[in-house]
């Protein structure tokens, strides 16, 4: 079960990372695309999954490592970055700076959890 559990964790990661690099593609553009109702709905879905399995996964851990606790603290800064890149942002240049920092943040916490270190990429240097 736990495979299982760890395959639909990582599909949904990729889909919401790829699912946000999408809507920022269309938020520079100004496309309307972003006020359709999927694109308004579709990532809560995704996103729901994702933190689903993750709180699954957490479950085959004797205590929760340090790794994880990090990867929900990048998590937390990743969902504001993404807002304020997305909707919140009131210039295009603070917009296009949250984006940067959200698809930062999003590949530190993928090379958490692949790393297994809460210093993820930054273990590295």
């Amino acid at each position: 079960m736990y495979l299982a559990i760890k395959h639909l964790h990582v599909t949904c990661v990729v889909l919401s990372g790829l699912g946000f690099l999408l809507r920022a593609g269309w938020m520079l553009s100004g496309s309307s695309r972003l006020q359709h109702r999927l694109t308004r709905v579709l990532p809560h879905v995704v996103d729901t999954v994702l933190l689903s399995t993750a709180i699954a996964l957490v479950t085959y851990y004797d205590g929760v490592p340090d790794w994880v606790w990090a990867k929900i603290a990048g998590l937390v800064a990743y969902v504001v970055l993404g807002t304020i890149a997305l909707k919140r942002g009131r210039t295009p240049a603070s917009r296009r700076l949250a984006l940067v920092a959200a698809v930062a943040t999003f590949g530190w916490i993928v090379s958490v959890a692949m790393s297994k270190s809460a210093a993820g990429f930054f273990g590295w240097m």
